[in-house]
């Protein structure tokens, strides 16, 4: 690939960056505070105010109607010996790693392929970019439909295909429901990571695969060496919203199974809002929302910190 490491290392010319200091760094400064100012305002009235408040609540014990109170860690100590809260966080942390595993690699399939420029193509991504349309609801009670046991799609198939595999709980059956979650929610978002990998895709030079076919890779060795180091940006940053997602998913599970059977679908986010709004003990639900967005916090900058994907400052040096 000696080729593809001459075009990368080609000399790119230096940007000049003012000095610290000087009138037009002053200038350029200020630009970008004005510029900001806006979004940074709505940042701190939608994210940061409700993330204070929700920590602030999580030191208290308030029931919306009675009088808050102030009860120090204790929520928290209850959060630590809570055996329903470890399970809801566990069948989160599953439901993260599937959701991963199985959304990736889709969606860099059909990102790469829906990429290329024949007019076919264009007509494959427009049905697969169908379920985007879809609301989540919708989605939960159409795959409710096809799962029933009694009168669902599949049911039918199971019936006059005399296909018996397809004759099963779906959606009550402990060892099979989160599975069935992750392929459906898999089908409501590849779609969308697949638009992101279509992008980055079309950003890789050309030249890149031109210098590669020079070489004599084959397409393995293409895909390898060229197309996913390129991809480096576009995987982090599909996993990231892939993982933050998933941290937080709640409506397709409250429709389709409400955590069951039993407590094996009861996400974290599903629980907090059993604990907040059913048994409105808001103090303990609000610990459980620090909890889930710590987490998110933490396993977005771990991937980021694993991947350099902070410290680069352009796609070119995905590649090594």
């Amino acid at each position: 690939m000696a080729t593809v490491s001459t075009v990368l290392n080609r000399e790119r010319a230096p940007v000049p960056v003012p000095k610290p200091g000087s009138p037009r760094r002053r200038v350029l400064l200020l630009a970008d505070i004005v510029g900001l100012s806006p979004t940074l305002l709505l940042y701190g009235l939608f994210i940061v105010v409700p993330v204070v408040f929700a920590v602030f609540l999580s030191f208290t014990s308030w029931n919306v109607i009675g009088t808050l109170r102030w009860v120090g860690f204790a929520n928290w100590s209850r959060f630590f010996s809570d055996p329903g809260a470890h399970h809801a966080l566990l069948v989160t942390l599953e439901l993260v790693v599937f959701s991963w595993l199985v959304e990736t690699p889709l969606a860099m399939a059909l990102g790469l392929f829906i990429a290329g420029t024949q007019r076919y193509r264009s007509v494959y991504a427009a049905i697969y970019l169908l379920p985007l349309l879809l609301s989540t609801a919708g989605i939960a009670l159409m795959w409710e439909g096809v799962l029933s046991p009694e009168f669902g799609g599949l049911a039918w198939f199971s019936f006059h295909l005399k296909l018996s595999f397809l004759n099963q709980n779906w959606l009550g059956s402990p060892s099979l429901t989160l599975y069935v979650l992750v392929v459906i929610i898999a089908w409501q978002f590849v779609p969308f990571h697949a638009l992101i990998y279509q992008a980055g895709r079309r950003t890789i030079p050309n030249e890149l695969y031109e210098a590669a076919r020079i070489d004599g890779a084959t397409l393995a060795q293409t895909f390898r060496y060229v197309t996913l180091p390129q991809l480096r940006y576009t995987v982090v940053t599909s996993s990231m919203l892939i993982v933050v997602g998933s941290l937080t998913y709640f409506d397709i599970i409250f429709i389709l199974t409400q955590g069951g059977p039993g407590d094996t679908t009861r996400v974290l986010s599903l629980y907090m809002y059993d604990t907040g709004f059913l048994q409105t003990e808001f103090g303990y639900a609000s610990v459980l929302a620090v909890v889930l967005a710590v987490l998110g916090i933490a396993v977005a900058l771990l991937l980021i910190r694993a991947t350099g994907f902070g410290k680069m400052d352009s796609g070119r040096e995905g590649i090594s």
